[in-house]
């Protein structure tokens, strides 16, 4: 009863902000007619050792994008060595058995192109854009990367100082502080966890250790490639098929996934300090929708309304009503088995337990109440015209299809997507609300200075303690 009886007043007054519909022009013309999210016609095929293709022939513009993903990301990190993900992406295109690092940079580079790695949570994703006209290099060099990476020496002590540097400047982001620790919060220590390198863990790897993960991860019945641009299929396929075809699988164990979180985050307030901070980054998490759910683009519509689209009704309320906050964020991560939703705001320090009610109050008014018609067709409209504009890059869909293959989602999802969106119902957003945005489902994290943070939220009610 406490905690109601502190809450109750900040929430009743929140519930007397009324928001003002936005006067538009009256000789603004009206919408045009909506025109479907297409899925691209991707082929699909799949090579005698497993590896999957996904080709998408595309005239017009002379560009081949090739996106290449195997499962085993920062989630597949051997506890105690976050990091190792990243090391073995950032190094992957630094020599192979046929290439040094110069040779690589210059021949992508004479290919009109460029190459880069990534880790992400489920996956390691290398990337390269190239001339049509010289696709078969790069797919050549593609291939010997994937294959032949060599991770020198001299690459990996470089590669290492470089990502402790880069951890030195992270650690000076406020949202990065924040998202580390609401990691641990969410996902306990479950492998989705641990995404952060640390220092102990960059000094401890070394190159034999980068070779002997590559061996493990990459293999080819556990990853895709995906060719989006102009070029005949059935040519990019034959080229493929000879220089992937001798790439065999390990006898190894596949990585397994990452397993789906067990248990619900505490609802309780977790303090990053940050001496001197003149303000307060507020991270607000919970569980939500996998991708393929039946709920997912009704939360993904719900999301816009609240908080995901700058006329959301969060941005309305804290930034254009009250100047809490300049630029409040509310967004999904969706990952191979778990999603998340997300709120962020960076607001001033005598505004944090303003800014909280406001968005607490804004999280139970879209699991309370019902969307107006306005509201859903501008998020309707926000969220497919987003993806038709993403998805006319090359680089974009061939990301997104990777990422789909990721989660075990076929190419066509991408179409159903739009077909989802378009058809939600405003039941549909209220069954969301009330599924995923309740307030009491929320885990804070708070990164600022350690007095303003405990005194401005103590009338929550909810306990505050130092961040894991």
């Amino acid at each position: 009863m406490k905690v109601l009886t502190l809450a109750l007043p900040l929430l009743l007054a929140a519930c007397s902000y009324g928001q003002k519909e936005p006067s538009l022009p009256a000789d603004l013309p009206p919408f045009g007619s909506e025109k479907p999210l297409e899925a691209p016609n991707v082929r699909e095929e799949r090579l005698e050792n497993g590896l999957t293709v996904w080709l998408v022939p595309r005239g017009g513009f002379p560009k081949v994008s090739l996106s290449f993903a195997v499962m085993g990301g920062t989630a597949a990190d051997p506890k105690g060595r976050s990091g190792l993900a990243q090391l073995l992406a950032s190094t992957l295109a630094e020599g192979s058995k046929l290439r040094t690092a110069r040779q690589i940079a210059e021949q992508m580079q004479a290919a009109g192109g460029d190459i880069t790695s990534i880790g992400f949570r489920d996956t390691i994703r290398v990337s390269a854009s190239i001339l049509s006209s010289n696709a078969p290099k790069g797919v050549q060099i593609l291939a010997d990367l994937v294959q032949n990476a060599s991770f020198p020496e001299d690459e990996v002590t470089l590669a290492k100082r470089n990502l402790t540097q880069q951890l030195d400047q992270d650690e000076a982001d406020p949202y990065f502080l924040a998202s580390r620790s609401m990691a641990r919060v969410v996902f306990g220590d479950a492998p989705y966890a641990f995404a952060s390198p640390t220092r102990e863990s960059i000094a401890a790897t070394t190159a034999g250790e980068l070779r002997a993960e590559y061996a493990r991860r990459f293999r080819p019945d556990r990853a895709v490639l995906v060719a989006i641009g102009d070029f005949q299929a059935d040519e990019i396929l034959a080229l493929l098929r000879e220089l992937f075809g001798s790439w065999h699988a390990p006898s190894t164990p596949v990585i397994p996934p990452a397993p789906a979180p067990v248990g619900t985050p505490a609802h309780a307030v977790f303090v990053v300090p940050r001496p001197q901070s003149v303000q307060t980054t507020l991270l607000l998490d919970s569980l939500g929708p996998l991708r393929g759910a039946s709920d997912y683009e009704a939360a993904e519509v719900a999301n816009a309304i609240y908080g995901g689209a700058f006329g959301s009704r969060l941005t309305l309320n804290i930034r254009e009503e009250k100047g809490y906050a300049y630029s409040p964020a509310a967004f999904l991560q969706i990952y191979r088995s778990a999603g998340v939703l997300r709120t962020r705001a960076d607001v001033r320090n005598e505004v944090t337990g303003a800014s909280l009610n406001e968005i607490l109050y804004e999280m139970n008014r879209m699991a309370t109440t019902a969307p107006t018609d306005a509201e859903l067709l501008q998020a309707k409209r926000y969220l497919l015209g987003l993806a038709s504009i993403r998805l006319q890059s090359q680089d974009v869909l061939a990301g997104e299809l990777t990422d789909l293959w990721s989660k075990g989602l076929p190419p066509l999802e991408i179409g159903r997507y739009g077909q989802k969106i378009a058809s939600i119902t405003p039941s549909d957003v209220e069954s969301a609300g009330r599924t995923y945005f309740p307030a009491s489902r929320m885990s804070v994290v708070a990164v600022g200075e350690e007095t303003i943070i405990r005194n401005s939220l103590a009338p929550f009610g909810l306990t505050i303690s130092l961040a894991p």
